[in-house]
C-alpha cells in the first residue's frame, strides 16, 4: 500500500477553522497538517465575492508551496465564493465544508425543514439552500445570517450563560423556532463553540457541525485516492497567520481545546 507523506493544507479566514482542523487531527493522527489563518484580513463574511475569491486563491497558493496533497477549505464563506474555482485550478483534491453537512442534514431531518446559521456572505450566496434543494427539492430551507456570532466568539465569549451570547442566540434562533426546523447546520466554523448556547435556544433541533462533517469526508478521500500516510508516527503540525502570532496563539487553544502542538509563523499573504 502506498505511503504518501505529503502534508494536508488547511485554510480559514481566521481561527474558526481550527474546529474542523482539530477534528481532522483526531481522525488522521499520522498526517502532517499545515494551517493558515488569514487573521490579518478576517472577517471574510462581510466582503464581496470577488474579494473573497482573491483571498482564497492567495491562501491556496501559499499552501501549495509546501507540496500539499489535499486542500481543505475550513471556511464556509470561502467555499461559497471560491470552492469551484480552486477545484478547477488546482491539481490536487480540494474539499470544502458545505456539501457534507448538507448531505448529513438531508438524512437527519424528519420534517423536511432545515435551518442554516451562517455569515451574511454565505447566506447571500444561497449555496446551502441551492445544494440542499438539488438533493431534495421538497425541503424547506431557512437561511439565517448571524452577523455578530464571529466577533463575539473571537472575543472569547461563547459560554451559554454569557448574557450577550444569550441575547444573540435568542434573537438569531427566534426565526428558526418559528420556522419549525428540526435540523440546524452550523454554517460557520466558529459556531461549534456556540453549540451549547444554540442548542439551549433551539432545543428541539439537531445541530450539524459543517467542519466536523467535512473532516470525515477528507479522511475518506485520502483513503479512496490512496493518499494516506502510513508512517506509524504522529504527524507534525504547523501554523501560519497573516497577523499577530501572539493573538493567534492566545485564541487558538480555545478553538482547539488544547495547547498549540506546533510552531506559529507570520507570513505576508499579499506576496502570494
Amino acid at each position: 500500500m502506498a505511503n504518501d507523506t505529503r502534508p494536508i493544507g488547511v485554510f480559514d479566514s481566521g481561527i474558526g477553522g481550527l474546529t474542523g482542523f482539530q477534528k481532522l487531527r483526531a481522525l488522521l493522527p499520522e498526517e502532517d497538517l499545515i494551517y493558515f489563518g488569514d487573521t490579518g484580513r478576517v472577517p471574510y463574511g462581510t466582503r464581496g465575492r470577488d474579494i473573497i475569491t482573491k483571498y482564497a486563491r492567495q491562501d491556496a497558493n501559499f499552501l501549495m508551496h509546501f507540496g500539499i496533497k489535499l486542500l481543505f477549505i475550513a471556511c464556509n464563506t470561502a467555499c461559497y465564493a471560491a470552492l469551484d474555482t480552486l477545484q478547477n485550478e488546482l491539481p490536487i483534491p480540494v474539499c470544502g465544508v458545505i456539501e457534507d453537512a448538507s448531505l448529513r442534514a438531508c438524512k437527519q431531518t424528519k420534517n423536511g425543514r432545515i435551518a442554516i446559521l451562517a455569515t451574511a456572505a454565505t447566506v447571500s450566496g444561497h449555496v446551502y439552500s441551492d445544494f440542499l434543494k438539488s438533493l431534495r427539492p421538497d425541503l424547506q430551507v431557512l437561511e439565517q445570517p448571524c452577523r455578530l456570532f464571529v466577533p463575539v466568539v473571537e472575543a472569547g465569549r461563547f459560554d451559554k450563560t454569557d448574557p450577550i451570547v444569550q441575547i444573540l442566540t435568542q434573537e438569531y434562533l427566534a426565526p428558526v423556532r418559528a420556522f419549525g426546523a428540526d435540523t440546524i447546520i452550523l454554517g460557520c466554523t466558529h459556531y461549534p463553540l456556540l453549540a451549547p448556547a444554540i442548542a439551549q435556544a433551539a432545543p428541539e433541533a439537531v445541530l450539524i457541525d459543517s467542519g466536523a462533517e467535512a473532516a470525515i469526508h477528507v479522511a475518506s478521500i485520502l483513503a479512496e485516492k490512496g493518499l494516506c500516510n502510513f508512517s506509524g508516527h504522529k504527524g507534525h503540525v504547523r501554523y501560519y497567520v497573516s497577523d499577530s502570532i501572539e493573538n493567534f496563539a492566545d485564541s487558538a487553544s480555545i478553538f482547539l481545546r488544547r495547547p498549540l502542538e506546533g510552531p506559529v509563523e507570520r507570513i505576508d499573504i499579499e506576496k502570494f
